[in-house]
């Protein structure tokens, strides 16, 4: 039985429509992106950083064998691109850290740019 249901000791059922208040009864102050965008900053997404790219037949990746060098789209010195749950964001220069990779973040790419890949 639903909410909106309720039966008699007759056995007939009676159905009241539901009620929702106007759209345009949310507070302002609760709707705001500011607040929506609170409740999923602590959720993880994956973060990766593209030094370039290739298409290689099936044959081709099959014959790979160590030592082999696989050229990319990409030359030295170029900005590599920085992907957020597989969508272009930004892009940067690889950088060393502490004998580790980083990225500097050169460029962030405009949301408009983002909607419109």
């Amino acid at each position: 039985m639903t909410h909106s249901e309720s039966t008699d000791h007759g056995g007939s059922t009676t159905v009241a429509p539901a009620t929702f208040p106007e759209l345009g009864q949310v507070s302002a102050a609760s709707a705001t992106p500011a607040n929506n965008l609170g409740l999923i900053l602590d959720v993880e997404v994956p973060v990766s950083v593209v030094l370039g790219s290739v298409r290689k037949s099936l044959a081709d990746v099959l014959s790979l064998s160590e030592g082999q060098v696989i050229d990319l789209d990409r030359g030295a010195g170029e900005l590599v691109d920085l992907l957020v749950n597989g969508k272009l964001v930004a892009r940067g220069e690889v950088v060393v850290v502490d004998e580790r990779y980083g990225l500097r973040i050169s460029q962030i790419i405009a949301p408009s740019e983002r909607l419109r890949r």
